[in-house]
C-alpha cells in the first residue's frame, strides 16, 4: 500500500469536510466551477470526479471515504488531496462540525 499523500496545513483528509455555506457550485463541462461569495473567489474543479467529490464531502464521515465513493483508489489520491488542500487552505472547503 501507498504511503498516504501529505496533507496541507491544517487540512486532514481523515476528518470530515464540507462546502463553505458561501460557495456555490457551477457544473461545466470541465468540471465546475467554485464562487465564494464572501472572499469573492473563484476556484476551478478540472474534472467530473473532483466535482463528484467535492459535492459528496458532506455524506462521508472524511475526505479518503468521499474520494473512494467517487471511484478513486489510494494510488490515485495523491494529486486529489493536495487538490481539496488547496480548497481547504482558500477557505471554499470547511471543517465538518463534529457531532
Amino acid at each position: 500500500m501507498p504511503a498516504p499523500a501529505p496533507a496541507r496545513a491544517g487540512f486532514d483528509p481523515d476528518l470530515g469536510w464540507r462546502l463553505h455555506p458561501q460557495v456555490a457550485v457551477r457544473p461545466e463541462p470541465f468540471g465546475a466551477l467554485l464562487y465564494h461569495f464572501g472572499t469573492r473567489k473563484l476556484s476551478f474543479l478540472k474534472n467530473h470526479t473532483m466535482l463528484a467529490v467535492v459535492q459528496s464531502l458532506g455524506d462521508h464521515p472524511d475526505v479518503r471515504s468521499a474520494c473512494r465513493a467517487a471511484g478513486l483508489d489510494d494510488t490515485e489520491l495523491a494529486p486529489y488531496l493536495h487538490a481539496l488542500g488547496v480548497l481547504a487552505t482558500s477557505n471554499m472547503l470547511v471543517a465538518r462540525e463534529t457531532r
